[in-house]
């Protein structure tokens, strides 16, 4: 994963009302570290900026949220705002897993097959093979 993979640009949608929460909440977000924000009033709306080693759009939403700010809850918006969350939270969960080389992993597999009994191997009992 390249750091442009990591590099988000979002944009935050809130609700009409309480009038005059767009220029709050961007002021809020900038001072963050490691972000960047830009109001939009006539899209009620904030444009923020991330690496996602640092922020999720989901961190930053839920800290809106508890500091009273008001989302916008259409239904299109809270699809798009789950999509986003489970493809940050994948890509960060892919950042911490290790790569495994292949031949560890053939490895597992030529021992068990070696463990295991190959052959004609019929488990039905005699009596039950010689039956007529």
């Amino acid at each position: 994963m390249t750091d442009s993979d990591l590099h988000k640009r979002r944009e935050i949608l809130f609700s009409r009302f309480p009038p005059g929460q767009i220029p709050e909440a961007a002021d809020h977000l900038h001072r963050l570290e490691n972000l960047s924000t830009e109001a939009k009033l006539e899209k009620r709306a904030v444009d923020v900026s991330y690496d996602l080693r640092h922020h999720t759009l989901e961190n930053l939403e839920n800290q809106l949220q508890d500091k009273g700010f008001h989302l916008d809850n259409t239904l299109m918006s809270k699809l798009v705002r789950a999509l986003i969350y489970y493809v940050e939270e994948t890509q960060l969960h892919n950042l911490g897993a290790t790569e495994r080389p292949l031949k560890q992993s053939q490895e597992a597999y030529v021992q068990a097959w070696e463990r295991h009994p190959h052959g004609d191997h019929d488990e039905t009992p005699p009596e039950w093979r010689e039956y007529k």
